[in-house]
C-alpha cells in the first residue's frame, strides 16, 4: 500500500488524476461521451487515504476510488477524468449542483443518500476502525466501548455513516465532535481533544501509519459492531449527476469484476479479495433497506 503523508493537505480544485488531456478544446471539464471522442468527466473525491487523496509528489488526486473510476471509465471510452478534493459530505450535493457529473469516495450506499443522490453499483466493501491515544489508555476496543463510556469523546468526519451507526447503538450525540477532514480528526486525538477517531478500517489504518508524532495508534483487536443483531458492512459506489453515464458505468464496472482488473486496483491501496462487491448485495437491495 501507498504511504504518502498527506494530511496536512485539506482542499485542492481540479487536479488531473494524470497528465494527459486536461481539458478539451473547448476548455469543458467534461460531457463529451467518450464514443464521440473522448472526454474529460469531472470527479468529486473526499480527502481521505486510501480511498482518495492527494499524492502530493506527482501533484494528482489518487485513491481506490478514483482509480476505479479512471479505469471504467476509459474502458468505456472516455479519455481521462478530473478530480476535485471536496468535503465528504458535501459531494453528493456537489453532484446535485453540477460542480461535477460524479463523485467517488467508497460512499456507502444507505437509504437516505438514495434519496439524495443516483448511486451506482457497488464496488467495494469494508468494516470500521478506530484510532486512539498511544497505549489506548481508555481500552476502547469497540463501539460499543464507545457507548458504554459517555466521558469518551469520539472525532468522526461530517456526513459520515459512523455518526448514524453509533446513534444505533445509543451513543449521547454530545460525543462527537465532528471534523471535515482525517487530518482534523487525527490532530484531535494527538493533541487530547478527542479520546478516539472512528472510520473506516482502511482510513483509520492509513491515517494511524501516517501519522509520525507517536501518540495515536490503531487498535488491531477492534471488534466490529452489531446493529440489530448483524455485522456492520458498508458496500461503497459511485454518485452520478445522470443516468446515462450511471448505466455505462455499471457496464464498465462489471467488465472490471469480471475480468479481475478490480482487484488489481484495490490491491495497490491495501485492500484484499475480501473487499470486492458482494454478489448478492445491490445497490436497490441498499437503497430499500429500511423499506
Amino acid at each position: 500500500m501507498r504511504k504518502i503523508g498527506i494530511f496536512g493537505v485539506f482542499f485542492v480544485s481540479t487536479l488531473a488524476l494524470a497528465a494527459c488531456g486536461d481539458s478539451d478544446d473547448n476548455g469543458d471539464a467534461g460531457g463529451d461521451s467518450g464514443e464521440d471522442g473522448g472526454g474529460i468527466v469531472s470527479v468529486g473525491v473526499a480527502n481521505e487515504e486510501p480511498y482518495g487523496y492527494i499524492d502530493v509528489e506527482n501533484n494528482e488526486v489518487t485513491g481506490a476510488a478514483p482509480e476505479i473510476a479512471r479505469a471504467v471509465l476509459q474502458s468505456i471510452g472516455y479519455e481521462d477524468i478530473e478530480g476535485t478534493v471536496n468535503d465528504f459530505g458535501a459531494l453528493i450535493e456537489g453532484v446535485n449542483s453540477g460542480s461535477f457529473e460524479m463523485a467517488t469516495a467508497a460512499m456507502d450506499v444507505q437509504p437516505q443518500r438514495c434519496d439524495a443522490g443516483n448511486f451506482g453499483d457497488i464496488e467495494i466493501q469494508y468494516g470500521e476502525g478506530i484510532v486512539v491515544q498511544s497505549g489506548n489508555p481508555l481500552n476502547l476496543n469497540s463501539y460499543e466501548d464507545l457507548v458504554a463510556n459517555p466521558d469518551v469523546t469520539v472525532a468522526v468526519m461530517s456526513g459520515a455513516n459512523q455518526i448514524g451507526m453509533l446513534e444505533d447503538l445509543g451513543i449521547d450525540s454530545s460525543q462527537f465532535m465532528q471534523g471535515s477532514s482525517i487530518a482534523d480528526n487525527i490532530a484531535a486525538v494527538e493533541n487530547g481533544s478527542a479520546d478516539v477517531m472512528v472510520a473506516t478500517d482502511a482510513t483509520a489504518n492509513s491515517a494511524a501509519q501516517n501519522n509520525e508524532s507517536g501518540q495515536v495508534e490503531f487498535v488491531e483487536d477492534f471488534e466490529q459492531p452489531i446493529v440489530d443483531g448483524e455485522p456492520v458492512t458498508a458496500y461503497g459506489a459511485a454518485v452520478f449527476a445522470d443516468d446515462e453515464l450511471r448505466e455505462a458505468y455499471n457496464e464498465g464496472l462489471q467488465e472490471l469484476i469480471e475480468s479481475g482488473e478490480l482487484l488489481d486496483i484495490i490491491e495497490e491501496f491495501g485492500f484484499t479479495e475480501a473487499n470486492l462487491p458482494p454478489d448478492d448485495i445491490t445497490t436497490e437491495d441498499r437503497c430499500n433497506m429500511d423499506s
